[in-house]
């Protein structure tokens, strides 16, 4: 059996608003368009020469029931205006022959701002650990350059984000954040 090393990646997001919860989330994964396939939960190594596409391409690809792997992370709520978030962040160096970090991130209270900062902070640095490296995200951080940098190594980011109040009548809400990863 070949080994399933993804080939391609895209980011997704999505919200759901239900009085069930298992609904809520059906409705945030089908506003993420992953909805008809058979979600895969996978940790947080993006593998080498492994190409980001877009959510769109990428959605239109899926066939209904098929077996997808995902970094996701998810957040729920029933409580009415309770900010909830999800985010899952990358950090990859700058060669693409080099494996890469995901990371996932929810909580309570966050704006997506926030949430997408702490998921690309945790993804850098979970990435230098692996790689030997001492990172603190304060000071690696290269604004202007958009950058980690930890001595001559540079680990670029990204993130995607979900955030959303809870539902003013108590309904509940699901917010998740996804990577989906795509075999060929």
């Amino acid at each position: 059996m070949d080994k399933l090393i993804p080939k391609r990646m895209f980011f997704t997001k999505g919200v759901g608003y239900h009085r069930n919860k298992l609904q809520s989330f059906e409705l945030a994964l089908r506003n993420a368009g992953i909805e008809k396939c058979n979600l895969v939960y996978v940790s947080s190594i993006f593998p080498p020469d492994c190409r980001i596409i877009s959510r769109k391409t990428g959605i239109e690809e899926l066939k209904p029931g098929q077996i997808t792997f995902a970094v996701l992370a998810r957040e729920d709520t029933n409580e009415p205006n309770r900010l909830v978030s999800a985010a899952v962040g990358l950090a990859r160096t700058k060669n693409h022959h080099q494996y890469g970090y995901i990371s996932e991130h929810h909580a309570f209270g966050e704006t997506m701002k926030k949430s997408t900062d702490f998921a690309e902070d945790l993804a850098a640095t979970m990435l230098a650990s692996t790689l030997g490296i001492e990172l603190d995200p304060d000071v690696a951080w290269d604004e202007r350059k958009q950058v980690y940098k930890v001595g001559q190594r540079q680990f670029v980011t990204r993130s995607v984000a979900q955030s959303a109040k809870g539902h003013k009548d108590g309904l509940w809400t699901t917010v998740i954040a996804c990577a989906v990863m795509l075999m060929t």
